[in-house]
C-alpha cells in the first residue's frame, strides 16, 4: 500500500503497536535524575517536538531550571511505537522532547521562546532535510494555562517571522497526548554522541517582548 509521508497515516496504514513500553534505564545520562515520573513536587511538564529530537533535546537540558528531559514520540495511533515503526510514517506520532522543569526557576515563557527561536515553525511535516510526518513542529501542553500561553506566544512570533517575510506557523499546540519513551541509544544522544547529527536551525527571527 502507498502513502505519503507528509501526510498522516489513514485507518488502515496504522502500524499495530505492542502492549509492552519501551525498556529503558530511565536514568539521564547527563544529570543522573530519573527521566520517568514520579517527578519531585512543583515540577511541570511540556512536550516539544521541532524536528529531530537529539538537538531538541540538548538545547532544554543546557537550560538552568529544567530538572530533567527525555525523548520520545506522542500524537500518533500506534501504542509503544519504536523508532523504525515511527520513521515509516505509519505511526502518525512526532519525535518530541519531555521537557519537565521548575517553574521557579525558568517560566514556560522562556522555555517557549527557546521553542521557537530554534527552529523553523513554518515547514509543516520536515524541519529543513529531515522530511516525513514524524518531524513535524508541536507543543503538547499539561494543563490550560499552558495552552493559552503557547497560543498567545505562537502569535507573538508569528509576528516576528512575518517581518523576516517567513510564512504562516503550522506548529500543533494541543492537549498532552500519551507519551512513549524513545529507546535507550536515543536518549540524550549528542551527549554520548558529541559529534552526532544535530539538525536544529532557527529562523533568525526574535521572540517580540
Amino acid at each position: 500500500m502507498q502513502y505519503d509521508k507528509f501526510k498522516m497515516p489513514c485507518a488502515d496504514q496504522i502500524m499495530p503497536g505492542r502492549p509492552e513500553a519501551m525498556e529503558i534505564s530511565a536514568r539521564h545520562h547527563v544529570n543522573g535524575r530519573q527521566m520517568k515520573p514520579p517527578f519531585p513536587e512543583g515540577m511541570q511538564q511540556v512536550l516539544f517536538g521541532m524536528g529531530c529530537f537529539w538537538g531538541a533535546e540538548r538545547l532544554f537540558w543546557e537550560l538552568d531550571g529544567v530538572y530533567v528531559t527525555a525523548v520520545g514520540y506522542a500524537d500518533g495511533c500506534t501504542e509503544n511505537p519504536n523508532y523504525e515503526e515511527v520513521c515509516s510514517g505509519r505511526t502518525g506520532h512526532a519525535e518530541v522532547v519531555l521537557v519537565v522543569f521548575d517553574p521557579g526557576k525558568i517560566s514556560f515563557e522562556e522555555l517557549l521562546r527557546h521553542f521557537w527561536e530554534q527552529h523553523d515553525p513554518t515547514q509543516g511535516m520536515r524541519q529543513g532535510n529531515d522530511l516525513g510526518t514524524q518531524y513535524r513542529s508541536c507543543i503538547f501542553c499539561f494543563d490550560d494555562a499552558q495552552l493559552e500561553t503557547a497560543r498567545q506566544s505562537r502569535e507573538q512570533f508569528q509576528q516576528a517571522l512575518k517581518d523576516k517575510d517567513f510564512g504562516d506557523i503550522t506548529t500543533e499546540i494541543t492537549s498532552a497526548p500519551p507519551f512513549y519513551y524513545a529507546e535507550e541509544y536515543h536518549q540524550q544522544y549528542l551527549a554520548k554522541n558529541p559529534e552526532g547529527y544535530c539538525g536544529l536551525a532557527g529562523t533568525g527571527a526574535c521572540m517580540l517582548p
